[in-house]
């Protein structure tokens, strides 16, 4: 019992019982059941090894519990009412290493709290990121997005990218963007009861977001937007981002002379003018007039070019179809909210094959318009561009069953897709 093996097996059944080791007048070793003492210690040395008490940090550990103030094997003991440690120049014994492994799964079990804390923050940051990424209708801000680059680029011409350039292309899209989450979020609020047949993956709709973190969002967005268009000195800018707001308002709203989606015609009459003339005549200017801050090519003067022509005409039948389009999928809330829209008027399958005539037409528009430019460089990626579109559409129209919503929704996130690769085109039109 007296050697280093017998010792530590010794020590290891008398932990849990509140005992410790001490070493007799005639050098035996014999445990003592003794009240803890925080502050007292003692040296019991037989060789290369050494017994202590530990600190009054193991006092508050339970019975039949290992502290969580241990230290590696082979060093140290730590028991309720008093403690020992043992350090030895030698190899752990199994007892060591065991007790070694329950001193670490109790420091893991006083860890969890603290762990489980920090998972949960994580999980509650990404869940509102989420949200918000949901609220703020994704395949809108990208439209957004595509289309003030491509119009910035076609207001720039030939000439390059200049600082001043760039600032006012950052500024357009910065402010779009915010605008564009003020915008689709009154929407939101305004229709969430319609959203929870026709959308309910909506985070208003689904409740991860409720109304007044909604509301808090519209607001803080829109004055930043405006915020934004003032600094910029623009005036074209802050007239497109005040209008755009103004029409949103208009749209949504359910007051006196408002929620003009109700009727179709105002409905689309307002993604007509700020898909087709806002956008490529404000931020056309916009650009025109930053570059024109410097002395640029085009010395800050309005020019409807014959690419701009083209663009906002173009623009002008894909923003019918799109505004026919959405209504496709939400027949059924709307039917029960009261909204006469041209689908539920005229029925699904009149109002697809009439989007896709529209857009038909636009894209043979294209090819003619890319064939009499005066540019022989942009004939062939002008026509080619707008055939492969055209035929794009006419494969997958022809394969939708109009009477399933799902491949109806599917079908308008394709169409905003050509919406995107448009933009695509534009820069190229001369």
């Amino acid at each position: 019992m007296n050697g280093p093996s017998g010792l530590q097996q010794h020590a290891a059944q008398l932990q849990l019982q509140g005992t410790r080791l001490y070493r007799t007048a005639n050098g035996k070793v014999k445990p003592r059941r003794l009240p803890f003492q925080p502050n007292a210690s003692s040296n019991l040395r037989s060789g290369a090894y050494s017994h202590q008490q530990q600190l009054s940090s193991c006092s508050s550990i339970p019975a039949a519990q290992p502290s969580t103030n241990c230290l590696p094997p082979g060093r140290h003991y730590c028991c309720t009412s008093s403690s020992f440690s043992t350090t030895s120049s030698g190899s752990s014994s199994p007892q060591q290493q065991r007790r070694a492994t329950a001193c670490a799964a109790a420091a893991g079990d006083r860890s969890q709290p603290v762990a489980s804390s920090l998972a949960d923050s994580m999980q509650q940051l990404l869940a509102a990121l989420d949200a918000l990424y949901r609220f703020s209708r994704p395949h809108t801000m990208l439209g957004t997005f595509v289309s003030i680059v491509s119009v910035s680029s076609m207001a720039l011409g030939s000439a390059a990218w200049s600082a001043a350039a760039l600032t006012g292309l950052c500024q357009a899209l910065v402010a779009a963007l915010l605008m564009n989450v003020a915008i689709v979020g009154i929407n939101q609020v305004y229709d969430v009861e319609i959203d929870k047949v026709n959308k309910p993956y909506l985070p208003l709709a689904s409740g991860d977001l409720s109304m007044q973190q909604a509301i808090g969002i519209v607001a803080a967005t829109a004055a930043l937007s405006l915020l934004l268009g003032v600094l910029s000195g623009s005036p074209a800018l802050l007239a497109t981002l005040a209008l755009s707001l103004l029409l949103g308002v208009l749209y949504s709203m359910e007051l006196p002379f408002m929620r003009w989606k109700r009727s179709p015609w105002l409905a689309a009459l307002c993604i007509l003018a700020v898909r087709a003339v806002m956008v490529q005549l404000g931020f056309f200017l916009h650009m025109q007039h930053a570059l024109g801050v410097t002395g640029g090519v085009t010395g800050g003067n309005f020019i409807v070019t014959r690419p701009l022509g083209f663009t906002m005409s173009f623009m002008l039948l894909f923003s019918v179809v799109i505004a026919l389009f959405k209504d496709l999928p939400d027949v059924k809330g709307d039917t029960q909210a009261g909204v006469q829209t041209f689908s539920v008027r005229h029925g699904t399958k009149i109002v697809f094959w009439t989007c896709v005539g529209l857009l038909m037409a636009a894209y043979a528009g294209g090819i003619v318009f890319a064939l009499t430019s005066p540019e022989p460089w942009s004939r062939l990626p002008v026509a080619l561009g707008h055939a492969a579109l055209a035929a794009l559409l006419w494969g997958r129209s022809a394969k939708v069953n109009v009477g399933r919503k799902g491949e109806l929704t599917e079908h308008y996130m394709f169409v905003w897709k050509l919406f995107y690769a448009e933009y695509l085109i534009i820069p190229f039109l001369r």
